[in-house]
């Protein structure tokens, strides 16, 4: 079996490829709106949501076709939310995967209608594609990741976010913020790419949940971490930005050893919740240590 970096690098070097076959191409009309969804989509970002999926899916024995549709869904919602969040009426940021966001880029209108067109694409590929043999349960996967996208999950901690700025929160609302804003996405990638294998009991689902929720809140608080310590090159989006817009983070309510303390409690939580899943697991395991444990 390969180590961690050539199963992740082989993930990460195919999956592009299935992207860039479903995105539409360039040369359709409208060609700008889908040339700037493919700019905002391609050749960037460490992939994690859609590695997740794929780990889920080891563990259930899944189609890869099958994982690659449910990773592409949940991965074209994740740049719909950046798009969006670096517009002027957000968090206004002009730097993103290490090269200028698509409202830069392009113009502010076209980056609203790229969020909107990857966002109404995820659903379609959930709808047009058969992930399970059973109906029910693939209607069940739609259901969970618009739940994960909404007001109930990203966009809802996105609101709390941009209503926060100049606040100081407690840990459990800024935890509150967190599971919606950035943990509902992670969670639905681990869910719906175990969703795409073998049926697993209730408990079973519940445990893989946990796992999601806790490195799903571990990666927010080493975000805010490297967003205290690394610069912007590194990052490949403006360092400090949080900070200079007076936003909580886990390092201005903690400070950084105690968040560096906090991710490593949540690394140990997650990777407690998949002590019964035996080496199937592997992955899943490798890719919490990657998160906690990442330098940038």
């Amino acid at each position: 079996m390969p180590d961690f970096q050539t199963w992740a690098n082989a993930h990460q070097h195919r999956f592009e490829d299935v992207l860039r076959r479903l995105l539409p191409q360039p040369d359709t009309l409208p060609q700008r709106l889908h040339a700037a969804m493919r700019y905002s989509v391609l050749e960037g970002g460490k992939r994690v949501r859609p590695l997740l999926a794929f780990a889920a899916g080891e563990l259930v024995d899944a189609d890869i076709a099958r994982v690659d549709i449910a990773a592409a869904a949940v991965e074209l919602i994740h740049a719909y939310s950046l798009v969006h969040d670096d517009m002027p009426c957000m968090d206004n940021d002009v730097l993103r995967r290490g090269k200028p966001t698509c409202h830069v880029e392009y113009d502010e209108a076209t980056a609203l209608l790229v969020g909107d067109s990857l966002q109404s694409l995820a659903f379609q590929l959930l709808a047009d594609q058969q992930l399970s043999d059973n109906p029910v349960r693939q209607l069940e996967m739609v259901k969970l990741l618009a739940v994960a996208s909404g007001s109930r999950g990203m966009a809802g901690g996105q609101a709390i976010d941009l209503g926060s700025v100049g606040k100081q929160l407690s840990l459990p609302e800024l935890e509150s913020m967190h599971i919606h804003k950035t943990g509902a996405l992670i969670r639905a990638a681990v869910q719906l790419g175990a969703q795409c294998g073998a049926a697993l009991g209730e408990a079973q689902l519940n445990r893989l949940d946990h796992f999601g929720k806790c490195v799903g809140l571990a990666f927010q608080v080493v975000d805010d971490v490297l967003d205290s310590e690394a610069d912007t090159a590194t990052l490949g989006k403006t360092a400090g930005k949080d900070a200079e817009q007076d936003k909580p983070t886990y390092v201005t309510l903690l400070g950084v050893q105690a968040a560096r303390k906090m991710a490593a409690e949540l690394h140990r939580d997650a990777l407690d919740a998949l002590s019964g899943f035996g080496a199937d697991a592997r992955r899943l395991r490798e890719l919490a240590d990657f998160i906690v444990l990442r330098k940038f």
